[in-house]
């Protein structure tokens, strides 16, 4: 490298944390996402688990799975739910705000499963910006939902807008 060039700055992307120390960052690309309010929630066999692996694509049901993005390579299988919530920390107290659902679909005897990175990346952002989109979730996933949400913390629920709580219903 020319020492006479002045040496680019790579891009990159920035996770910022809510913290006090960082909220006071004022550089290229502060603030520019926030995952501190955000769960990533499982839907397999009916039950629904929190699994924070799900936020690098690892979480369990991902693991030792290689994916494709042609469904028709993924013979069999079954249908898996990845669904982002958010909350919000309001003045009136905490509720969940935004869910978003993907789909997979895992074989796990042939290790092969079927998904869209870029529709979980999407939809990911969806939820961060408090977005509710639930399409393709049966009643069976969204009672799976709903149970666990309540159960994470009833208050949070209760606070939860009727919208958020309708897009759970049957």
């Amino acid at each position: 490298m020319d020492e006479n060039q002045p040496s680019k700055k790579s891009m990159s992307l920035n996770i910022v944390s809510s913290s006090a120390k960082s909220s006071k960052h004022k550089g290229f690309g502060a603030g520019a996402i926030n995952l501190n309010n955000v769960s990533p929630i499982i839907i397999d066999h009916g039950e629904a688990k929190i699994d924070v692996g799900a936020m690098h694509a690892k979480s369990k049901v991902e693991k030792g799975i290689k994916f494709t993005t042609n469904r028709e390579e993924v013979n069999g299988g079954r249908q898996v739910w990845l669904v982002w919530v958010a909350v919000d920390k309001l003045a009136e107290g905490v509720n969940y705000a935004g869910a978003t659902a993907c789909e997979m679909w895992i074989n796990e005897e042939e290790k092969k499963g079927w998904k869209i990175l870029a529709e979980h990346v999407n939809k990911l952002d969806y939820a961060i910006k408090r977005r509710i989109m639930l399409e393709g979730l049966g009643s069976e996933e969204k009672a799976a939902l709903k149970k666990l949400l309540v159960a994470h913390n009833e208050e949070w629920w209760n606070q939860s807008s009727e919208e958020f709580k309708t897009a759970l219903e049957g």
